[in-house]
């Protein structure tokens, strides 16, 4: 311990350490060394080091070297109100089941600077990092005091001295004759002034999480409730609609999605029960009844990315359509769509969506079992698409299955599907399947549950695009892959190991 309080690097970290925890809230920390005896040239090694350091030292609290050749710490400003319960709610909210809003007054003292009216707007755009931010507070507010003048309303996790503002807001604060003396200023807060999530984190019980995120489908935040969060849950709708302009319902999922309409149950938690929405994708627009279709708002990145790989004169065959987030965007682009769902709500809204589009001319819709619409207006399709005359054809052939929970299941329907001599491999169909992994190794994972069921390995001629991450260990992935003739044809020899297509390389997007 004796040769670390001797050696010059100790008392340089100690320097450099004490300079950077300042902004951070430790400078509670000090430490004092006593009677420290160096050498010659450690002393003059330490002048050169705090010589540096006293330039950037200009915060109080800072380490000073004495002639006593001792270490002193120049008293410490109170920092009471750097505490983070600061702008917390008050504590008497911790249990509330039924939302009261006038329960959230709360007093707290913030540091203010006080300024000429005439200045205060050249002055708040180089005093953006130091002022106030809280939702619904003025950062300017009349001087009580002095009518010419007016208070700026400052960060009191950031500023507690005049000392507190960085070089460059203290240049301005001369270059325009303002003295950087800082005043206190009681300020009410309202249940206006928090956030959802402080809101939230007062009322639960301590330590269980908080719900502050949704999906938002048109006027409808979508929550997902824990088991702890459902006492609260009427609560937890309310402040989801008071901090979310033009949020007007809140709703809770009190089921898992139906695999056949991959609609779900749920339970209007706050605000108006009118589920009839409207909602702007990629700019395209969809309506439709968010409580009888699946629609999700995380997906959007996705729906472009396909999107992005047909070209004009393209054909998809869209197996699970819902109200055409695919079918719609690729319609746009020139191509023929054959959209399916067999939900009747999602086949009614798919039509509609298409005229509000305006590309009901572009998009054939059905109403059908996924295993039939393959085995019938797919079928029937790509033996026209890829007969005698498919030399010819220059565009491309895709397949988009997007039913996470199910569509691997339905590869099978592309053994031995079509009839006739095989087309060149370049035309064959490109599958775009979706699907859950909670494996380790989620695309390895997929490949093989997919090549299982079309009896074949597509470890070397697949990729797989990773979508997003539904839950803890549970990973929502789109294996990309072209069908190889040996399994779409009748009468077709295959080697397992090794067929003739080439491996797809994943295509990027720019999102």
């Amino acid at each position: 311990m004796v040769f670390f309080l001797r050696h010059p690097f100790f008392f340089f970290f100690f320097f450099f350490f004490r300079i950077l925890w300042k902004p951070f809230g430790f400078s509670r920390i000090l430490f004092k060394v006593e009677s420290c005896r160096i050498s010659e040239s450690e002393s003059l090694t330490l002048l050169v080091w705090t010589s540096q350091i006293q330039k950037l030292s200009r915060a109080p609290g800072i380490f000073l070297w004495d002639q006593r050749k001792r270490f002193s710490v120049m008293p410490e400003i109170e920092t009471d109100q750097r505490d983070s319960a600061l702008f917390s709610p008050p504590s008497n909210v911790r249990g509330m089941t039924k939302l009261d809003r006038t329960a959230f007054r709360k007093t707290v003292t913030i540091p203010v600077l006080k300024v000429r009216k005439e200045i205060v707007n050249k002055l708040m755009r180089s005093l953006k990092r130091a002022a106030l931010q809280r939702p619904g507070i003025k950062r300017v507010i009349e001087d009580p005091e002095d009518e010419a003048n007016r208070l700026i309303m400052l960060d009191p996790y950031k500023i507690i001295t005049g000392d507190s503002f960085e070089r460059a807001e203290l240049s301005i604060l001369k270059q325009l004759n303002v003295n950087p003396q800082i005043s206190k200023y009681n300020l009410e807060l309202t249940y206006e002034n928090f956030k959802s999530e402080e809101i939230l984190k007062a009322v639960l019980p301590e330590g269980q999480d908080v719900t502050s995120g949704f999906s938002r489908v048109g006027h409808i935040a979508h929550l997902n409730l824990r088991d702890h969060q459902l006492p609260f849950k009427h609560l937890i709708g309310q402040v989801m609609i008071d901090k979310n302009p033009g949020i007007t319902s809140a709703v809770n999922k009190i089921n898992n999605i139906d695999n056949t309409y991959r609609n779900f149950q749920m339970e209007v938690l706050s605000g108006e029960e009118n589920m009839m929405t409207k909602v702007r994708e990629n700019s395209y627009t969809y309506e439709f009844d968010f409580s009888k279709v699946y629609w999700n708002p995380r997906l959007s990145t996705e729906h472009s990315r396909i999107t992005e790989l047909l070209k004009p004169g393209d054909v998809l065959f869209d197996v699970f359509a819902g109200v055409g987030p695919f079918a719609i965007p690729v319609a746009k682009k020139n191509c023929t769509v054959f959209a399916n769902d067999l939900n009747p709500e999602s086949h009614k809204w798919l039509l509609h969506n298409c005229k509000l589009n305006k590309v009901d001319q572009k998009v054939k819709v059905f109403n059908l079992d996924g295993k039939d619409f393959l085995q019938g207006p797919v079928r029937k399709e790509l033996m026209e698409q890829l007969g005698p005359l498919s030399k010819e054809r220059k565009h491309s052939v895709h397949i988009v299955m997007n039913l996470p929970a199910k569509a691997i299941e339905f590869l099978n329907v592309f053994k031995s599907l079509l009839d006739g001599p095989s087309c060149n491999t370049e035309l064959l169909p490109i599958v775009h399947c979706y699907s859950f992994s909670k494996d380790p190794n989620p695309a390895e994972d997929v490949q093989q549950r997919a090549g299982a069921i079309l009896g074949i390995s597509l470890e070397a001629c697949s990729s797989v695009h990773p979508v997003r991450n539904v839950a803890p260990n549970k990973e929502m992935l789109c294996i990309t892959f072209r069908i190889p003739a040996a399994i779409l044809y009748k009468n077709q020899t295959l080697n397992l190991e090794n067929h003739d297509d080439p491996p797809l390389k994943r295509q990027k997007t720019d999102k």
